[in-house]
């Protein structure tokens, strides 16, 4: 088992979300209640080209779906798989062929041969964290939900 704390560095999370144009979702799905649609239309709405890959979907959140990263015809800044951990090697292979800059891998996708396969073809790789809510606390508007980032705060420094 790997530990996914080593993949979840927050100067890599903020470097990877400021370089980030184009996201590529691998398990978006197009049912409105799944966490896969909220990210990405949350994506979306935050100024992110966000393309979906599912073969099952011709159609998702406007967007043409893909069968797989291989039929993205447009470069992708960042893969964000939303499949079960054992699909993650195949991903991190077609991760590495289209030269994307990062894998993302949301809560519970912990695949240490996927990591691995990315890693080696250069691939930054980010595990188990969600990007919506990462993007929410390095942008600042997660305090909006009631959350404490411990970015900002009323309290000086020293009277804690």
């Amino acid at each position: 088992m790997t530990d996914p704390e080593r993949y979840q560095d927050p100067l890599t999370i903020q470097r990877v979300l400021h370089a980030t144009k184009t996201i590529a979702i691998v398990g978006l799905s197009n049912n409105e209640l799944r966490a896969s649609y909220f990210v990405g239309y949350y994506l979306k709405r935050h100024g992110y080209r966000v393309i979906p890959v599912n073969p099952r979907e011709k159609e998702i959140l406007g967007e043409t779906s893909y069968p797989s990263l291989l039929d993205v015809p447009v470069p992708v800044d960042l893969v964000n798989v939303f499949r079960a951990p054992d699909a993650l090697p195949a991903i991190a292979r077609e991760a590495v062929e289209i030269k994307a800059g990062a894998l993302w891998c949301q809560f519970g996708v912990i695949n240490e041969e996927g990591a691995r396969i990315a890693e080696t073809g250069g691939v930054t790789v980010i595990m188990d964290r969600c990007l919506k809510i990462e993007h929410a606390r390095y942008v600042g508007r997660m305090h909006w939900l009631g959350f404490n980032t411990r970015r900002i705060t009323s309290v000086r420094a020293g009277l804690q």
